[in-house]
């Protein structure tokens, strides 16, 4: 358990910045699949990044943002841009998957750590919840709009996306109000939200639709 502890505290130390590089490769990776040049790699690659953290931090009112007082995390989203700029990826690695596999990464890791720091700078446990939440899908929505997309969190018939973040970060954000919250269970919770998010990708796994358009799209007989 000790080293369980040791592990998950190293990783909430850096799960921001592994978050970063995460979402920065989803970013330029989604670029690269829409022909951008250096320049739109690395703007979708910082703006995926660190948009959800800027989010977060001016509804807290964390002001200016981490992201424009501690550089490194312009750093590694600028460094993992890079690397797609430097390294045309193989079409094995270029699939919708690889997409998928590193979004589900950040999703999980910034769903601890911005529920964390949102109960940090003393937040309820619904409000931090929220924010962890907002920190998971904001840098994605930016993504998905400079890519000329509808963001994925709200395309009909998506896979399950919101709701694996949300369900970490709530219960991040009950460890954090009613326990003596401990780095391995954050580290638990963000496998949770990857688990849940790559699970409803394989599994077909979608959110619940209203009733009536259940009844729309039900076949006639």
């Amino acid at each position: 358990m000790a080293d369980l502890n040791e592990t998950a505290s190293t990783l909430h130390q850096y799960g921001e910045l592994v978050g970063v590089a995460a979402f920065a490769l989803s970013g330029a990776l989604t670029a690269v699949r829409r022909n951008m040049d250096i320049v739109g790699i690395l703007l979708l690659a910082v703006a995926t990044a660190l948009g959800g953290g800027i989010i977060r931090d001016l509804i807290i009112g964390n002001t200016p943002p981490n992201a424009f007082t501690d550089m490194s995390y312009a750093v590694a989203a600028l460094l993992a841009g890079g690397v797609i700029c430097v390294w045309h990826p193989p079409s094995n690695v270029m699939t919708k998957w690889s997409l998928e596999v590193t979004d589900a990464i950040g999703l999980g890791l910034f769903a601890v750590t911005g529920t964390v720091i949102a109960h940090e700078w003393g937040m309820s446990a619904p409000g931090a919840a929220l924010l962890g939440m907002t920190t998971c899908i904001g840098g994605g929505v930016i993504r998905d709009v400079l890519s000329g997309q509808i963001p994925t969190v709200l395309r009909p018939g998506q896979n399950l996306y919101a709701i694996p973040a949300l369900t970490a970060a709530a219960v991040v954000a009950v460890l954090l109000r009613y326990t003596e919250y401990q780095p391995w269970m954050g580290l638990a919770c963000a496998a949770l939200a990857i688990a849940i998010r790559i699970g409803s990708l394989v599994f077909g796994w979608h959110g619940p639709q209203p009733w009536y358009m259940r009844t729309l799209d039900a076949p006639e007989r």
